[in-house]
């Protein structure tokens, strides 16, 4: 077995810390009827609406053909509402969408501020949004080598 270098150690603490963060929020925000997933979308459509599909795809982490199922799903379920204006479809939140987004947020904030805040000093949390920041910023910026 190869082995693994201090920084590839660190990608799969990271991945392992998001599975395990995401599969209890999706157990937590069950009360809201809500997965984690659904809660990332509704939170952008709130904070960016009127926004498109094409908008929203870019500011979470859901594939575009899951995206479509899921705004399928939202729309249904009443929490959403997608409106053609001439060649641009926008999406928004219903006064529904509003009412669940609004009652799911605080819990769901603290809930996640608590995996932190629990076992983290002030200093600890700080450094670690700065680094989090600068690995996220680099994500951004990084080009796939070619082959």
């Amino acid at each position: 077995m190869q082995k693994h270098t201090l920084g590839s150690l660190t990608w799969i603490r990271m991945m392992r810390f998001t599975t395990q963060s995401n599969q209890l929020s999706n157990d937590f925000l069950k009360r809201f009827d809500l997965t984690t997933a659904q809660f990332d979308v509704l939170i952008q459509i709130k904070t960016f609406a009127p926004i498109t599909q094409s908008q929203l795809a870019e500011k979470v982490t859901v594939t575009q053909g899951g995206m479509s199922r899921m705004l399928a799903r939202l729309e249904k379920e009443g929490l959403i509402e997608r409106k053609q204006n001439w060649k641009t479809k926008t999406i928004s939140l219903t006064a529904k969408g509003e009412q669940i987004i609004d009652a799911a947020t605080p819990s769901q904030m603290h809930f996640q501020s608590s995996f932190f805040e629990e076992i983290l000093t002030e200093e600890e949390m700080k450094s670690l949004y700065t680094l989090m920041s600068k690995l996220e910023k680099h994500s951004r910026e990084k080009k796939i080598p070619p082959m």
